[in-house]
C-alpha cells in the first residue's frame, strides 16, 4: 500500500508513480493516437464526408453510449471499494481479536509454556493467513511449537492446534469451563475472518461483467474518431487517447483492488497489520 500525503497536490499532478495507470496504457494509448491520426487525415485529405449532415451526427451516439459507460463504471469502481474496504474491515478485526486473546490469556496465569505457545501460535495465524491468501506456503519462524503439513489448508492447521491447547488448558484444570467457553469464542472468529477473506479473493466480479465493460471501452474510444473529426479535426490525436486513459484507468484501478490482499501498490497493508500484530501480542505476553 502506498503512504502518501492526501493534501499534496503537486505529488498527485506532476508525479508517476510506478502504479500510475499511465505506464500500462501507454502503448496502447500511443496506438489509439496512430489510428485517431490515420483517420483524420482521411477525412480531411481524401473522404470529406463531413459535407453529409447524416455522417456528422454519428457524435451524438457517443454522448449517448458515454452515459452509459459513466454508469457501467461508476458500478464498476463501487464494487471493487467495497471488497477492498471489507478485506481492511476483517483485518481490522483479526487484529482486534488477536490482541484480545493475548489480554485474556494474559490474566489467565498459564505456565510459561503454555504463554509463550500462543505468544507464537496467535501472530502466526496472521501470517499464515496472509501466505494462504496470497497462494504461498508458510511456515514462518520457530515452527516447531505448531507442525504444518505443506499441500494442506495451514491457517486451519494452526487454528487446530490452538483449539487443541485449549481442551488440553480445560482437561488439565487450568482454565473454567467459563473461561473456556469465552476464549473458544475468540479463537472460532479466526476461522471466520479466514473464510470472509477467501470469500473476497475466490469470488470475482463475474468473467461476462468484466468482458463486456473491457468491449464497451475499445468499441467507444476506437469508433470516437469517425464521430469527432468532423468538429475536432486533427484534435482528435490528443484527445481521444486521453479519454481512453480515462476510462481504462478506472476499470484497471478496480481490477487492482477488487483482491486487495496481493502486493500491488494500493492493495491493503496486509504485512504491516500481521507485523503489528506479531508485536503487540510480544507486548502483552512478552
Amino acid at each position: 500500500m502506498i503512504n502518501y500525503n492526501p493534501k499534496d497536490w503537486s505529488t498527485f499532478i506532476f508525479h508517476i508513480h510506478k502504479s500510475d495507470t499511465f505506464r500500462k496504457l501507454w502503448p496502447l494509448m500511443l496506438a489509439v493516437a496512430i489510428f485517431s491520426g490515420l483517420v483524420a487525415f482521411a477525412e480531411l485529405n481524401f473522404f470529406q464526408l463531413s459535407k453529409s449532415s447524416y455522417v456528422t451526427n454519428i457524435g451524438m451516439m457517443h454522448s449517448l453510449l458515454g452515459f452509459v459507460l459513466s454508469m457501467l463504471l461508476v458500478f464498476r469502481t463501487n464494487t471493487a471499494y467495497d471488497r477492498w474496504w471489507e478485506g481492511r474491515k476483517l483485518l481490522g478485526s483479526l487484529t482486534n481479536v488477536s490482541r484480545n486473546l493475548a489480554l485474556k490469556i494474559k490474566a489467565l496465569k498459564l505456565t510459561e509454556e503454555d504463554v509463550r505457545f500462543f505468544e507464537y501460535g496467535i501472530p502466526k495465524y496472521a501470517f499464515a493467513l496472509k501466505e494462504h491468501l496470497r497462494e504461498r506456503m508458510y511456515f514462518g519462524k520457530n515452527s516447531l511449537l505448531i507442525e504444518v503439513e505443506e499441500g494442506k489448508h495451514v491457517p486451519n492447521q494452526i487454528a487446530g492446534s490452538l483449539i487443541n491447547r485449549l481442551y488440553e488448558l480445560l482437561e488439565k484444570g487450568a482454565i473454567s469451563q467459563e473461561q473456556f467457553i469465552v476464549l473458544s469464542g475468540d479463537f472460532n472468529q479466526f476461522t471466520d475472518i479466514c473464510g470472509a477473506c477467501e470469500r473476497i479473493k475466490n469470488t470475482p466480479i463475474p468473467y461476462s461483467y468484466s468482458a463486456f465493460i473491457k468491449k464497451f471501452i475499445f468499441i467507444y474510444v476506437i469508433t470516437l474518431p469517425f464521430g469527432w473529426v468532423f468538429s475536432l479535426g486533427y484534435f482528435v490525436v490528443p484527445i481521444v487517447p486521453f479519454i481512453l486513459y480515462v476510462l481504462a484507468s478506472l476499470e484497471l484501478i478496480a481490477e487492482e483492488i477488487e483482491n486487495p490482499f496481493g502486493e500491488d501498490a494500493n492493495d491493503l497493508p496486509v504485512d504491516q497489520i500481521c507485523t503489528n500484530i506479531e508485536k503487540h501480542v510480544e507486548e502483552i505476553l512478552g
